[in-house]
């Protein structure tokens, strides 16, 4: 899409000012993209102030969010921990804009938007769950980039799945981060594939990563190590309070790769190559179908 073209379309949506609580990684490249690429005015709270008055004095942000600013947003992005989330938009509901768009950008929805949608009926805004899916093995402000979500996907559930006007407001709505794709779904089965694509990956590297054998990878170690193990290094609170939010789905993803690890062990005790090829074969093959090769 041009750029004059996503400028008019995203004019159309009428937000004047954006509204980004928590400058963190996520926060503050939503904050770049809407500097970047719209006319918009963008405010911006943060827990430390001194990070929020970093993001006004480089121009990140036009003025600090807070209570006497907050009823002026037209969108307003919570990338918060969580429970962070749903503790500061209740708080925070009765200031909010009657109209107002507010999408969160945490990493789970089920608790969030069980606990959002009756607050934004009862004050009269209209409350999305989000989870751009675009991130970097560092957090904080300042790895923040404003083309951090170009071409990535922008997951939203909205209340009611079979709301196209809502999911056209959205597209429109984001058109300054430059997402390849708005990817709409249901909080249920965010948790469910989220488990599987985001969380059993952080897991496994990091469980991975405590063998004793690791300490002398140095020099022994190439492309399939670094992959493995990128996301071994994390934010541990913030994964714990994920990972136990949404420890069914984790749990079932876990037994099935116990399941799958198993028989790949059983395989190799048992010096049986046929079975360990057909083992590898099938995992080929799901990789391939999986990936429409």
């Amino acid at each position: 899409m041009e750029d004059e073209t996503r400028a008019a379309l995203f004019a159309r949506t009428g937000i004047k000012t954006v509204g980004i609580i928590g400058l963190g990684l996520i926060g503050s490249s939503f904050a770049k993209a809407y500097k970047q690429n719209s006319s918009c005015r963008v405010l911006g709270y943060n827990r430390t102030r001194e990070t929020a008055e970093k993001a006004l004095s480089d121009g990140v942000i036009d003025d600090i969010l807070d209570e006497t600013n907050l009823h002026e947003c037209d969108l307003i992005i919570p990338s918060l921990y969580p429970d962070a989330i749903i503790e500061m938009i209740k708080k925070c509901a009765p200031n909010i804009k009657k109209g107002a768009l507010v999408v969160d950008a945490g990493g789970l929805k089920r608790k969030i938007c069980n606990e959002l949608w009756p607050v934004a009926r009862k004050y009269g805004f209209t409350f999305v769950g989000g989870h751009p899916m675009a991130g970097k093995k560092f957090s904080g402000y300042e790895y923040s980039t404003g083309d951090l979500y170009r071409d990535s996907s922008m997951i939203v559930v909205p209340e009611r799945f079979d709301d196209s006007d809502l999911c056209e407001r959205l597209a429109k709505a984001f058109l300054p981060c430059r997402f390849g794709m708005l990817t709409v779904t249901t909080a249920e089965k965010h948790d469910a594939m989220i488990a599987f694509t985001s969380e059993m990956p952080h897991i496994i590297s990091n469980a991975f990563i405590k063998s004793p054998t690791a300490a002398e990878h140095n020099g022994f170690s190439a492309g399939s190590y670094k992959d493995l193990t990128r996301v071994a290094w994390l934010n541990e609170t913030m994964w714990t309070e994920i990972f136990l939010e949404n420890r069914d789905n984790i749990i079932k993803e876990l037994d099935y790769m116990q399941k799958h690890l198993a028989e790949y062990k059983e395989a190799l005790e048992a010096n049986d190559s046929e079975r360990l090829w057909k083992l590898l074969h099938d995992g080929k093959i799901a990789k391939e179908e999986v990936d429409g090769i």
